[in-house]
């Protein structure tokens, strides 16, 4: 009991269990809204380490990074400031998928983000390994740690990431172990399973790193970041930095045969790991063993940072023992005669089933406990920031009263990561992609300050810089697609620049509006032709670009956003008990007393739950209405 305890160690509004990328996302975004916050840490030298791959972004992730920027988030800023080089992916596709990545110098990343919290004000950093959550009569009431000293919160946010009950596996090696060699956190799982907290085991791995002395580049091919960098964060104005080379190598048949020949060594299929792993991240023994018809695979070698010579092998993740990753990989062109400075590694470890998680990350059952990131069975830096700002946020909300930020799947990437974690659940680690989002061309990486930023100044979170370059950026676009729409170009000065780019000529005048709606057209190739165009920033002339070329299609995207609203504006009660209501088949009356959703729209998304439980549940919330008003 808490009242027999040693005195307090100290008091805080909101105490925050791990410093990996959603613990310090929730502990910058608590403190900046004025709550006094404590960030634990086994280990300071962990704090938003790059444990796997030394980059930010990628497909569907890019968007989470700018979304947090937009809110307010620090991901955004930090690799910015710490990017050693940075390219648009899908720059042939549509802009819905269009996907900021960056290499981080991953030291820098750690060191400019520990800075930042160690000069935020309401913040205190604190190395220790907590071993308990106090939590009495379904009430969060602080932590303890290995020393015993007990901290009084009034609210909890769980980020342990990978650390909690770490497990390494390199061949038929198993040690207790955190990523990267630091301590892991054995004690803490017990604290949660004393509270009811159902957990689950999953694994995810890293591949080797290698020393750059000892490799072969004129066997690969270079991989270039962009000419023009695009940052992250809407307040960075311009990141001009000498960009490191990358290489491309492949795997090839002498490679798969070494690993074929030792895959029973591997700890994957040796059946020695418990835990799930991520599918969309698989090691390259599960690739070579599944994709056999396949007689290579891609490897990027992607420097580590400026201060190292360690080279990071992306697609070689693997928990095949030492002399075998040696062995298969001098096999590889470029890496004849490798160095391997640390051994690639598969790590299991505990996290929570995310369906006992409200839409703002407090657990149902446990008042002023959140959890966040990897500890609720994602994957991925991104995944696990975008959640931290999250928790973060509503663990002030929490303790103001006030209503809780949730953000639903049509207004962010956030939401749709968030609902799919807690409404649907997982079975694997879940990763962010594109192709979960229903209306992704609406959540586009470039529009997420329009979509977001007021709302974090609302909070207290993005600051008045950050609405003031919005407002700025959205002025801009109505004067410019005012000058558009009036801006007629008459056809002999058009058709000559429509030949050169084999675009169909013209008889008559045409508005620049109307130009821009042709694909091949762009601001860059029209340039000599629209001469009296003001000085723009990239932001806004991507904008207004998107806008013209596909504003049909923005149109009905809208018209289905409006429909999903209607039904997630239908709101559930949370008192009904779903085993007395006729109609519905007993696995959706388990499952929706299980999730207990907020809205019809939410209760339509829970698997397990048919169209027809659907048509049962807005029948008796109608009847309920109706007979509600009659009182």
């Amino acid at each position: 009991m808490v009242k027999k305890m040693i005195r307090s160690a100290g008091k805080f509004d909101v105490i925050v269990i791990g410093a990996g990328h959603a613990g310090v996302e929730a502990a910058l975004a608590a403190a900046r809204m004025g709550a006094k916050t404590i960030m634990f840490s086994i280990n300071l030298d962990s704090v938003a380490m790059m444990p796997c791959n030394p980059s930010i972004g990628g497909t569907g992730k890019g968007h989470l990074v700018r979304e947090i920027d937009a809110l307010g988030g620090e991901m955004g800023l930090n690799i910015d400031r710490s990017m050693i080089q940075c390219k648009m992916l899908n720059k042939t596709k549509g802009p819905a998928v269009h996907s900021l990545r960056a290499q981080a110098d991953k030291n820098k990343y750690h060191s400019e983000m520990k800075r930042v919290i160690e000069n935020t004000d309401n913040l205190f950093l604190r190395q220790a390994e907590v071993t308990d959550i106090v939590i009495e009569n379904k009430q969060v009431l602080g932590i303890k740690t290995s020393t015993g000293s007990f901290f009084e919160g009034k609210t909890v946010v769980l980020a342990s990431g990978t650390y909690l009950g770490g497990k390494v596996f390199i061949g038929n090696s198993v040690f207790s172990s955190g990523p990267n060699g630091l301590a892991p956190a054995n004690k803490l799982t017990e604290s949660l399973l004393e509270n009811e907290i159902s957990i689950r085991r999953f694994k995810t791995g890293t591949p080797a790193r290698i020393n750059k002395r000892t490799i072969n580049f004129e066997k690969m091919i270079e991989q270039y970041g962009d000419s023009d960098i695009e940052p992250f964060s809407f307040l960075t104005e311009k990141i001009d930095i000498e960009q490191e080379l990358c290489w491309l190598s492949y795997t090839n048949t002498s490679t798969h045969n070494i690993i074929n020949q030792n895959i029973h060594l591997s700890a994957m299929f040796s059946g020695n790991i418990e835990g799930v792993g991520p599918r969309y991240c698989p090691s390259i023994e599960d690739k070579i063993y599944r994709f056999a018809d396949k007689d290579r695979h891609q490897l990027f070698i992607e420097p580590e940072g400026l201060d190292t010579n360690e080279m990071y092998v992306q697609g070689m993740s693997t928990s095949l023992p030492e002399e075998i990753q040696i062995e298969f990989m001098k096999s590889i062109p470029g890496l004849e005669d490798v160095e391997m400075m640390r051994p690639a590694y598969a790590i299991e470890y505990d996290c929570i089933d995310p369906l006992q998680l409200n839409l703002s990350l407090e657990f149902k059952d446990i008042n002023g406990l959140f959890s966040a990131g990897q500890s609720n069975g994602s994957s991925g830096y991104e995944e696990a920031a975008a959640q931290g700002l999250i928790a973060g946020i509503n663990a002030v909300q929490k303790i103001k009263n006030e209503e809780p930020l949730i953000l639903d799947r049509s207004e962010a990437y956030i939401g749709v990561l968030i609902d799919d974690l807690v409404t649907k659940g997982t079975d694997e680690p879940y990763r962010m992609m594109t192709s979960r989002s229903e209306y992704r061309l609406i959540l586009r990486q470039d529009n997420a300050d329009i979509r977001l930023t007021r709302k974090g100044f609302a909070l207290g979170l993005a600051s008045a810089l950050r609405l003031e370059k919005l407002e700025e950026k959205e002025k801009s676009m109505v004067l410019e697609m005012e000058r558009l729409k009036e801006t007629k170009i008459r056809a002999e000065f058009i058709n000559p620049v429509l030949e050169k780019l084999n675009s169909t000529v013209v008889k008559d005048s045409m508005t620049m509006l109307d130009l821009l709606k042709r694909p091949e057209l762009n601001y860059e190739n029209l340039a000599a032709i629209d001469i009296d165009r003001p000085e723009l920033n990239r932001d806004v002339m991507k904008e207004c670009e998107i806008q013209i070329k596909y504003t049909g299609y923005i149109s009905k995207q809208l018209a289905q956003i409006n429909k999903f609203k209607a039904l997630e504006n239908k709101y559930l009660p949370q008192n009904i008990d779903y085993s007395q209501i006729d109609g519905l088949r007993l696995e959706a009356r388990q499952k929706l007393n299980d999730i207990k959703p907020l809205s019809i729209g939410q209760a339509s998304r829970i698997s397990g739950v048919s169209p027809a439980d659907i048509s049962v549940l807005m029948v008796y919330i109608e009847q309920m209405r109706r007979t509600n008003s009659n009182v």
